[in-house]
């Protein structure tokens, strides 16, 4: 059996490693993965959390199920919206879209 501590410190490593390659990349790819490491760190938490609190029911699994799917439908959006960047700007680079107009 694996102690709780370890899959909290897991989830700690995971949210951090997320925020430190968000805040230093520039590709917008990278920061989407970066993004999707610190969502998969709160589901995680989730799922330790009911697990240590409610070990009989199952609320913090669903919450992470709901989690997971919108977290799938965020990739599904970003990734459109980096396509269509691509597209017009010829890069992937946020420093590219800073040259965008109102």
């Amino acid at each position: 059996m694996v102690p709780v501590e370890c899959y909290l410190v897991l989830s700690a490593l995971l949210f951090f490693i997320g925020v430190f390659g968000f805040i230093t990349r520039r590709n917008l790819i990278a920061m989407l993965i970066s993004v999707e490491l610190v969502l998969n760190a709160v589901d995680l938490n989730f799922a330790v959390f009911n697990r240590m609190l409610f070990p009989g029911q199952f609320e913090g699994f669903f919450m992470s199920l709901f989690s997971i799917g919108v977290s799938a439908a965020e990739s599904a959006v970003a990734i459109a919206i980096i396509i269509n960047v691509y597209r017009n700007f010829n890069s992937d680079r946020v420093n590219s879209i800073e040259n965008m107009k109102f």
